[in-house]
């Protein structure tokens, strides 16, 4: 599979999910008898469009997004515009409605957003967060419960001939067939081949690769017994774990700087995939919403964090923010890996198209216009309003005027394309390596 290969299928990726989030919008907003005039993926210039019904279908140049255009989206003013309130919040916030109320047909004044109830309010604004929120679960499911996560087994995919040293780091034979001074692998000297499963060092079961490495912790230097399967016959002989200096790690996974004596078998694990059990996957989905809710808390602070590595010598943070530039990148460097296997590849691929998934899922729901949970914040309040109004024998108030929030909006727009330019920039200046 080629990098580009790995691009296209992420840009397919991408304006797929963008176009069923937007056909969650449109699909109730229809059912509820709400007048959509235009159902677009992408934005920019249209490259190509038809209409059906009353509904213009099209895709647009600039594939970072999309929209439907529902008829109505804001209330008309309860009041007459104060011909003196000219400011700039005032222009915004009038602009905006009165660009809502053009389409609205007379005679069809039931048909705009704003006459709908609350709760349909809800559905129609929660429906495309909800698709990307599916679509999230549905490969989720598809990588962790029908490929499943590679992992390390013990059985032998290669043996490593040499102990590993400054000089010969991949600790491979010199051109003489020896190790040039250094030391033979364990494995080496007890003959080990690939296809080998190693099973216990002296009896003590080896059942997973964790379990090797455990094993070998204070064995440096040490004679051992080592038994394995070769073609499903047990073999069992004595070697001598030759010593190794290794870097020790902390919780965090950072060097501490400081070093330990470890026994050294030199072999490198066979990698199988080991599919999730169904029933766990909920509890998995439920761990990657909770991690990508506070990724979205932190995010102020990471695009600071971005912005100080793009101008400074400061190096990026590997598990930092990335833009659809930098996806794009780790989609061609999964697919250029020629040490992966297809199913490897296809596992990497879900798993980053359904975090992105999720990653819209939660932020659209952020309560800020323009995005949709501002709207369905602005529906909740109504709701509550009309239920309080009820329980005082009160008429029942009017729709809520979300337009007076477009300040808020123009403002969000702005840092989020202010965040989006830095992103991209530190994607093709510092890019992430994956």
């Amino acid at each position: 599979m080629s990098g580009l290969l790995g691009v296209i299928i992420f840009a397919g990726s991408l304006l797929a999910s963008i176009a069923l989030h937007e056909l969650g919008h449109l699909v109730p907003a229809k059912k509820f008898g709400v007048r959509v005039s235009q159902y677009m993926v992408g934005f920019g210039p249209t490259l190509w469009s038809r209409v059906r019904g009353e509904t213009q279908y099209g895709i647009k140049a600039i594939p970072l997004g999309g929209y439907i255009r529902i008829v109505g989206m804001f209330p008309p003013r309860k009041t007459p515009v104060d011909p003196d309130a000219d400011g700039m919040f005032n222009t915004m916030i009038e602009g905006s409605r009165a660009q809502s109320l053009l389409e609205v047909v007379e005679g069809e004044e039931d048909r705009v957003f704003y006459n709908l109830s609350a709760p349909k309010k809800i559905v129609v604004m929660f429906g495309g967060p909800f698709m990307n929120f599916l679509i999230a679960c549905i490969l989720f499911t598809i990588a962790c419960a029908g490929i499943g996560t590679s992992n390390p087994t013990t059985a032998v995919a290669k043996v490593v001939a040499c102990v590993p040293t400054t000089d010969n780091p991949t600790g491979i034979v010199s051109t003489d067939g020896t190790c040039s001074g250094g030391t033979y692998s364990a494995a080496q000297v007890a003959k080990l081949s690939v296809g080998d499963k190693l099973v216990s060092i002296n009896s003590k079961p080896l059942n997973q690769w964790s379990d090797l490495a455990d094993a070998v912790q204070q064995l440096g230097g040490k004679s051992v017994v080592l038994t394995y399967l070769r073609a499903g016959v047990s073999h069992s002989t004595t070697v001598v774990l030759p010593a190794r200096e290794v870097p020790v790690y902390d919780a965090s996974g950072a060097d501490t700087g400081k070093t330990k004596t470890v026994g050294f078998v030199g072999v490198s694990p066979k990698f199988e995939a080991t599919p999730v059990a169904l029933g766990a996957m909920p509890g998995f989905i439920w761990q990657q919403l909770k991690d990508t809710g506070s990724a979205i808390l932190s995010f102020p602070k990471a695009a600071f964090t971005m912005g100080q590595t793009l101008t400074t010598s400061k190096p990026r943070e590997a598990n930092g923010p990335v833009s659809v530039v930098g996806i794009g990148q780790i989609s061609d460097q999964i697919a250029s890996d020629t040490n992966a296997s297809t199913s490897d590849k296809a596992y990497a691929f879900l798993m980053m198209i359904a975090s992105l998934n999720l990653f819209l899922f939660v932020f659209n729901l952020v309560p800020i216009l323009p995005l949709d949970g501002g709207h369905i914040a602005g529906a909740i309040y109504e709701g509550v309003r009309r239920q309080i109004a009820r329980v005082r024998r009160k008429p029942l108030p009017g729709p809520v005027d979300t337009a007076r929030m477009m300040p808020l909006a123009y403002v969000m727009a702005i840092l989020l394309i202010g965040v989006s330019i830095i992103s991209i920039l530190t994607d093709v200046i510092k890019p992430i390596a994956f």
